[in-house]
């Protein structure tokens, strides 16, 4: 009887290890797959961002990772450099205003344990990642908007800015005598960063942020800020964002999907482009729609993919940079 009980134990033990590829059968010995349930070694540093930001924001991460920072540190350093540039009419302090000729900014961050922290309509603030990543470290929330994002990034110690530049400032003057909006691609919300990096624990993370489609209705909000549209990590699959109009990413929850297909199997190129496909079948005939997105599983190995032609990426390894033009499902 001993011996039979004995037999039936070890089947189910054995039955239960193929089950769950023995993840909760047996101790390890590498502290660091104890942690968090994968292993981290000679991984080669990576950041990709959406555009031409390599030398400016790829630079800046990759700085952090150069001195062994971890990949969150580097996002968030990257897509400062960005915020904090007036030159750029859709991210940060110079971005373009809405309607009634207000700045309102959208951030979010991720890392590879699923933490996550996003801001919405936020005004007066230069960096919005900071109160982002803020919100993720310092509050049981996702997600503050409006004025109650403005009031906690006050209670950091961030010192409150005008954020409508005098050049920004005249365009929504200019564009009031018609006010008619008609986005081109490529060029409205160009300047949308997303960033994504692996560090040399092999961890990922990514931060998203802009300010939005030019001239939107007051209170609109984009892909940008929302967790599983413009931006999505995942420690087994890999990470994703996006960039182009919000509303169209939002709508397949593309980032999300993304990830989800490189955890079934796809490259990071193809998994971008299938949602990219997606996208193009539930909004036919739209011309001026343009989205696109960029990609990198937990090897390194980064993809993108466009809608459209005119998409560029920028990656670096080592200090080395580069802009890469993005294929397109639309020729």
């Amino acid at each position: 009887m001993n011996r039979r009980r004995h037999f039936l134990k070890s089947t189910t033990l054995a039955s239960l290890g193929l089950l769950l590829g023995n993840r909760n059968l047996g101790a390890t010995n590498n502290p660091e797959e104890q942690k968090d349930g994968h292993s981290h070694t000679n991984a080669q540093p990576v950041v990709v961002s959406t555009w031409n930001f390599g030398r400016q924001a790829n630079g800046a991460a990759m700085s952090v990772l150069s001195e062994g920072g971890t990949a969150l540190d580097a996002v968030e350093a990257g897509v400062r450099i960005v915020e904090s540039d007036p030159s750029n009419s859709s991210v940060g302090i110079g971005g373009t205003p809405d309607r009634e000729g207000k700045v309102t900014l959208d951030a979010c961050i991720m890392d590879h344990t699923h933490r996550c922290g996003s801001v919405a309509f936020l005004e007066d603030i230069e960096n919005p990642v900071s109160v982002a990543r803020a919100v993720m470290e310092q509050t049981p929330h996702v997600m503050l908007v409006g004025q109650g994002a403005r009031q906690f990034a006050l209670e950091q110690g961030i010192q409150p800015k005008n954020l409508l530049t005098p050049e920004r400032e005249a365009a929504w003057k200019a564009w009031l005598k018609t006010s008619n909006y008609e986005p081109v691609i490529n060029i409205e919300n160009h300047d949308t960063i997303g960033m994504l990096a692996l560090d040399a624990s092999g961890h990922l993370a990514g931060a998203c942020t802009t300010s939005g489609l030019g001239y939107k209705m007051r209170g609109r909000v984009g892909d940008s800020p929302l967790i599983g549209a413009g931006l999505y990590v995942d420690p087994e699959a890999g990470a994703a964002t996006a960039t182009g109009l919000g509303e169209a990413i939002i709508r397949v929850a593309g980032s999300a999907m993304v990830v989800e297909l490189m955890r079934q199997g796809l490259s990071p190129e193809d998994a971008c482009a299938e949602i990219c496909r997606r996208i193009q079948r539930s909004h036919a005939g739209e011309p001026a729609l343009q989205a696109a997105f960029i990609a990198v599983d937990p090897s390194g190995q980064v993809g993108a993919y466009s809608l459209r032609p005119g998409f560029t990426y920028a990656v670096s390894r080592q200090g080395k940079h580069e802009v890469l033009n993005a294929p397109s499902i639309i020729q």
